[in-house]
């Protein structure tokens, strides 16, 4: 089978994973070029995977052979770079999340179909092994008819171990942006897409000190809420909590659990590919651990792209689609709208839940 040519775009931190994935696991696929304004970024990338070459992005956009390119860019970058590539003709695929505002998403996804090429977005670890069980133990109906469920993020920031944490706390970023995509795209898969939300959000310290090694001592101006906590209405009548916040020293809340009218599901952490699901049903006394169902249980991030690249291929759905991506975009904006109008938001996009992930899969192949 041909491979589908990949361009990389941002080559920073999280791009070592999406290397290391895409051109050493996922087989449907291989890396021809990447791209990032610090040239020192690329040569790093080309010196470690030799068959990757260093160009500009317009050089990428114009290459014929590429078709999906991946946007690992800072959030201020995703729209604008991800609409070169759709101009271009490309398929892309993007970090989280979409865009920065709802009218920008609007006008990636209509570029888009007016193109005739796909958006994928991040988080894709909603296809991994861990997710994927939960999702088939809620269809089997093991737990009953959902009922509600809860999701909590909660962390101290991301000052102290990341060498540029600036535009976590700027517009784009914040708990609810930056993490709120991994619980919200789980919730959604799990439990069908939200109609209507509430929420209340504060900045708890409105300067942050910088203490990871590279830029030690800065101040960071906070212009974006760090403590998030919302209510959300399911379409299937599911009530849900979830509580993001870039303020919290420590906690032993769970990640997220699912409430149905048979028993409770305990989900793992949504950043993640893996296990452990856990889950207790009415007349037992005890939690018990549930064995993974599907492939992709490691840190797999670039199985997006993949899923992307084999739905190209076949003609079929992909499944970290840019209708789901818009519709977490538009939730998070409407956590923030709700605390700052104090009512409740009635969301207006909706998606699909996406399609499941064949049994037997095996990490790496289609």
């Amino acid at each position: 089978m041909e491979k589908t040519k990949i361009g990389i775009v941002g080559c920073g931190n999280i791009s070592g994973i999406y290397f290391k994935n895409l051109c050493t696991v996922f087989s449907n696929v291989s890396v021809k070029a990447c791209a990032d304004l610090d040239a020192s970024r690329t040569d790093a990338k080309i010196k470690e995977y030799p068959g990757v070459k260093a160009c500009t992005l317009e050089e990428m956009l114009a290459d014929p052979e590429i078709k999906i390119i991946v946007n690992l860019t800072t959030p201020q970058g995703h729209f604008p770079v991800s609409m070169k590539a759709v101009a271009a003709g490309k398929h892309v695929y993007a970090e989280k999340p979409l865009t920065l505002t709802r009218q920008e998403g609007k006008t990636l996804l209509a570029a888009a179909t007016k193109a005739g090429v796909l958006v994928g977005n991040a988080p894709d670890t909603f296809l991994g092994a861990g997710i994927q069980t939960c999702r088939r133990v809620i269809e089997d109906g093991l737990i009953g008819t959902p009922i509600g469920a809860q999701a909590f993020m909660l962390c101290r920031g991301h000052e102290s171990w990341h060498p540029d944490p600036e535009f976590y706390y700027k517009n784009g970023g914040g708990p609810m942006f930056d993490m709120g995509p991994y619980y919200l795209t789980a919730l959604v898969s799990l439990l069908g897409p939200i109609r209507r939300v509430t929420g209340s959000t504060r900045i708890s310290f409105p300067q942050r000190t910088i203490t990871s090694a590279k830029k030690n001592g800065q101040i960071i101006d906070v212009e974006v809420p760090t403590h998030v906590a919302g209510v959300m209405d399911f379409a299937s009548g599911a009530i849900g909590t979830i509580t993001t916040s870039f303020d919290v020293w420590a906690s032993q809340t769970p990640r997220i659990e699912i409430f149905g009218s048979e028993g409770s599901l305990s989900v793992p952490d949504p950043n993640g590919f893996g296990g452990p699901v856990r889950i207790r049903i009415s007349g037992e006394k005890e939690w018990r651990d549930l064995p993974l169902t599907c492939g992709f249980e490691p840190n797999g991030r670039g199985i997006g792209p993949s899923d992307m690249a084999d739905a190209i291929r076949t003609g079929r759905a992909h499944r970290a689609n840019g209708a789901m991506a818009y519709h977490v975009l538009d939730v998070m904006h409407a956590f923030h709208d709700a605390s700052a109008n104090e009512r409740h938001i009635h969301v207006e996009s909706t998606c699909e839940k996406p399609a499941l992930m064949p049994l037997g899969l095996f990490d790496g192949n289609w």
